[in-house]
């Protein structure tokens, strides 16, 4: 079969789905969540097994030490998806959901209903739990997927694809609400993103490359975040420590993530005091580190900062430092080489810190805590299908709601337009 039969008929398979799972009910729909989960977790070894074809097919086409890290299941990763399932199936089910009902002077009674946004094509890169995290937030919102994976995890999507489609057929739901694209040829990516007929959104998760691509040729709607530029700021007013474990944590926890951070602003009353101790945590850790010349005073031996610096996502070991005079050039900086997706402030200050929320133009503005915890998980979504940086529908980690849109609805008893 040519790739563009292939995919038309994923497609035609999933708008049939679609009017399925539109109807399903929530204990229907989470039945077949905690299927999946028993079914992860039954074949556990064979996932670990198709993993690790993966990581050697990885390692000999020598992907980088960032991608295998994103590829690899780890136990604690493994548990997670488990965990995951649970958790959106503990969430409230928000399709049917009424809001806002209320009478106009007509005597008619008008609100807004969630619905599913019915068939979401979802392409992403190395993580094969992205795959469940995808799967998961679709079916609870009542959509229908069609999954493309990367090449690089061809192995652990097709066993996770496995194990999904046999927990929903233990729920008695079509096999077809969720479908994995088996193949990795790059055709197959141009014709999902084209394909209107029957796919009505597109989700892009990965490198710039793949967003810039879909971003381009869609011919659907695309929910999409570009780079991930995410800054943490130490203000004048400051628990010290707090600042250096956040300031830490933000860069160190993982690399190769788009909610970690890549630049540190600094108060210039805090630079000479924090700085030092923080670089010395940093170089522990084989950062490279890249300062401006005010940080280049106080931590010798550092690489120069450029103005290439400030716009660019490493997602490697790599970081920018700059000092600044106070909040405001602070927000300046944000706003000016930041990419809208995560931004810190560390502050004893609550009228600085209500200043950042309101005036850092991000999708998650954050006080008092690293940016890796941007995430759909952390935020009590169960999951996500990626995030949003752009301001129309959805902003931010897209969970249930985000795959979801609204209609308006009335009610009446007979009233006619005089």
């Amino acid at each position: 079969m040519k790739i563009s039969e292939l995919i038309n008929s994923m497609g035609i398979a999933a708008q049939e789905a679609a009017k399925t799972i539109n109807k399903a009910s929530t204990g229907q729909k989470n039945d077949a969540l905690e299927a999946i989960a028993c079914e992860i977790i039954s074949q556990r070894e064979t996932l670990m097994a198709e993993n690790k074809k993966d990581l050697v097919n990885a390692e000999k086409n020598n992907i980088g030490e960032a991608l295998l890290d994103r590829l690899k299941f780890t136990p604690a990763r493994f548990d997670s998806m488990v965990e995951g399932l649970r958790q959106v199936a503990a969430l409230d089910d928000p399709v049917g959901e009424i809001t806002n009902l209320a009478f106009q002077p007509s005597g008619i009674q008008v609100g807004k209903m969630r619905v599913p946004l019915g068939v979401i094509g979802i392409i992403y890169e190395s993580r094969p739990n992205v795959t469940i995290d995808a799967a998961s937030l679709s079916l609870k919102s009542g959509n229908a997927t069609i999954l493309r994976g990367g090449s690089e995890a061809i192995h652990s999507n097709k066993a996770l694809a496995k194990c999904i489609q046999s927990g929903l057929k233990v729920a008695g739901l079509p096999a077809d609400v969720v479908q994995l694209v088996p193949i990795t040829d790059r055709e197959a990516v141009g014709k999902l993103i084209t394909l209107k007929e029957y796919v009505d959104i597109i989700v892009p998760r990965g490198g710039d490359s793949l967003i810039e691509r879909v971003s381009r040729e869609a011919t659907i709607p695309v929910i999409k975040h570009l780079d991930g530029i995410c800054h943490v700021y130490i203000d004048e007013e400051v628990d010290r420590q707090m600042a250096i474990d956040i300031a830490f944590n933000a860069k160190c926890n993982r690399y190769a993530v788009c909610n970690a951070m890549e630049t540190l602003l600094i108060a210039q009353s805090q630079a000479q005091i924090i700085l030092p101790e923080l670089t010395k945590l940093y170089l522990s850790e084989a950062v490279e580190l890249r300062g401006c010349e005010k940080t280049k005073k106080i931590v010798a031996g550092l690489n120069t900062a450029v103005e290439e610096d400030w716009k660019t996502e490493y997602v490697a070991a790599i970081l920018s430092i700059k000092i600044v005079e106070n909040i405001d050039e602070a927000i300046e900086h944000i706003n000016r080489y930041g990419s809208k997706h995560t931004d810190t402030i560390v502050t004893d200050s609550y009228k600085n810190s209500i200043r950042f929320l309101r005036e850092v133009d991000s999708s998650s503005v954050i006080v008092n805590a690293s940016t890796r915890l941007a995430d759909g998980f952390e935020y009590g979504l169960g999951a996500e299908v990626g995030i949003s940086t752009d301001k129309l529908h959805a902003r931010g980690p897209v969970g249930l709601e985000g795959l979801t849109s609204q209609r308006y609805v009335v009610l009446g008893t007979g009233q006619v337009r005089q």
